[in-house]
């Protein structure tokens, strides 16, 4: 059985906190901000096929910066650090325990069956119809988990690129990374 080392809600929450650590609050602030716009600009575009989306990660990310300043305001914090952060804590040790029940529940009755511990990732992926349109027209943008890169292209590339597909007028023009970002390792 598979098991997420990470799942997206979980991994967006990491990303914020990593990039919290170490911040003054005027600066989580400033953070607040910025995902405050991101989610209202992710709000404006063509609803997503699938509940993991632009929208869904800059609302998670969002309420996380709000939660972190509120956090270093009540505890009057000179610089967010995620070990003063009671909830932040409690994050882990809740994501530690889902990672054993899910280990329990891999199908053996000891428990003790082998596991495959998935370390995906969070991939933005965009298409365009075939055809005569501008390259800024994206038909469609999804967001799905994956493995690697190229596993995200593929899975993409199974449902929306081919020819026998629902979206068989489309072609992929676009697959990234977006949680961790690109480099960030958890």
């Amino acid at each position: 059985m598979s098991v997420y080392e990470y799942l997206p809600h979980e991994l967006a929450r990491l990303d914020v906190l990593r990039k919290a650590t170490g911040l003054k609050l005027n600066q989580v602030m400033e953070h607040v901000r910025l995902a405050q716009e991101r989610e209202t600009l992710a709000g404006t575009r063509p609803e997503e096929p699938k509940s993991l989306s632009e929208l869904h990660i800059a609302y998670l990310q969002h309420n996380q910066w709000r939660r972190i300043a509120h956090v270093m305001a009540e505890r009057h914090m000179p610089v967010y650090e995620p070990t003063e952060d009671p909830r932040a804590i409690r994050y882990e040790e809740e994501r530690l325990q889902r990672l054993e029940e899910d280990r329990a529940h891999s199908g053996q009755p000891d428990g003790q069956a082998p596991f495959e511990l998935l370390r995906h990732r969070v991939y933005r992926i965009a298409g365009q119809p075939v055809g005569e349109h501008l390259p800024t027209d994206a038909d469609f943008v999804i967001h799905l988990m994956a493995g690697s890169l190229s596993e995200a292209a593929y899975r993409a590339w199974r449902t929306y690129g081919r020819p026998d597909s629902t979206y068989r007028t489309s072609r992929i023009t676009s697959v990234e990374q977006v949680l961790p970002e690109p480099g960030e390792s958890f």
